[in-house]
């Protein structure tokens, strides 16, 4: 009897299946719920704005690790700016672009903004624009309101383009280049940098051109027009309107500067030859007083040799007693010559001396 009352008391495998069953329902009737008041603002919002974006895209854009919110925002606004999936503004385009690590918002705008300018401009298009690291939204508002660039940049440092013209005076000149964005050439077009790379060369090589600095100075505006006519703006994503020089002033006169520099120059060059003469005299001269030295050497070696060959003259008896005594004589006479004529040379130059 136990036995029977414990069997009785145990739930049957369908009963316990019966109740698994209920447990799973009612866990995935709440998953449901909470994912669907999770999204159910988001879901009137596309549904009262026509924004064709459903519960199960919305859920799927979680899983995939997609803002819903960015998407059904952008979405709306470009719904609600006229803009359709004709237009490539497709639930699927926006979420790949957010994947793709696009500014989603950003896009929508600048198609919103060409739009209404009447711009041709596609959401690929756009969308590559902005993956290419442009500023889409940007580009699309410097094509409708151009935009003025500094040349030369002042926040590289340089103030103004310096030039020189053929009569030697510096000129110092400022532009500002007014540019409209090309949207075709957006893509793999040049920056402003180059736009003022260009715009500076063109204006150093107008001025350096010139004959005069004055003509420049009475006709700033030919500077505009050489640079325009040289087409700076191709293979870049601008197209230039206008280069206005804003302001252009004399500098150093470079041709004088440089001319003084050359004398300069040539006047060290002068200065080290005359040196290296000085030098080369100074040498010779100390080579003559050497040559000098070494004649008296040999005048005095040759006067040693007189005694030894007078002796060897009475040895052989070519000279006589009295030949030597009138020898003696002369050389006396000799020196004290010498001595009286050195003696007035030192008077000489002891009266020029005091």
């Amino acid at each position: 009897m136990p036995m029977l009352l414990a069997q009785a008391g145990q739930p049957s495998p369908t009963q316990i299946g019966v109740i698994v069953l209920i447990v799973a329902v009612a866990l995935f009737v709440l998953f449901a719920f909470i994912l669907f008041a999770k999204f159910f603002n988001l879901w009137i919002q596309a549904k009262m704005t026509h924004a064709n974006v459903g519960i199960f895209d919305l859920i799927g854009m979680s899983l995939r690790k997609v803002n819903p919110n960015i998407i059904v925002r952008s979405k709306i606004m470009a719904i609600q700016a006229g803009l359709t999936e004709k237009d490539g503004v497709t639930t699927r385009g926006l979420e790949a672009h957010y994947l793709a690590g696009g500014n989603v918002p950003n896009v929508v705008r600048a198609l919103i903004a060409a739009n209404r300018a009447d711009i041709p401009l596609s959401y690929k298009r756009a969308a590559a624009i902005d993956l290419a690291g442009r500023n889409v939204l940007d580009a699309v508002q410097t094509s409708v309101n151009p935009k003025v660039i500094d040349c030369p940049d002042p926040a590289k440092g340089r103030q103004t383009v310096d030039a020189v013209a053929m009569d030697g005076i510096q000129l110092k000149a400022k532009a500002r280049v007014t540019v409209r964005t090309n949207i075709e050439r957006l893509v793999g077009g040049a920056t402003e940098e180059t736009i003022i790379a260009r715009v500076g060369e063109g204006i150093v090589t107008t001025i350096g051109s010139a004959e005069s600095h004055k003509l420049v100075l009475a006709n700033p505006d030919s500077i505009s027009k050489r640079v325009l006519e040289k087409g700076l703006d191709a293979g870049t994503a601008f197209e230039i309107l206008s280069i206005d020089i804003a302001d252009i002033d004399v500098g150093d006169n470079i041709g004088a500067n440089l001319q003084a520099a050359q004398a300069e120059a040539d006047t060290r060059v002068a200065r080290a030859k005359a040196e290296e003469r000085r030098a080369f005299a100074v040498a010779m001269e100390q080579e003559w007083l050497a040559a000098v030295q070494e004649n008296r050497a040999k005048v005095i070696a040759a006067e040693a040799e007189v005694p030894l060959a007078i002796a060897d003259a009475f040895r052989k008896g070519n000279l006589g007693i009295t030949d030597y005594y009138q020898l003696r004589n002369i050389q006396a006479d000799t020196e004290m010559r010498s001595s009286i004529a050195g003696s007035g040379n030192s008077r000489s130059q002891t009266t020029n001396n005091s």
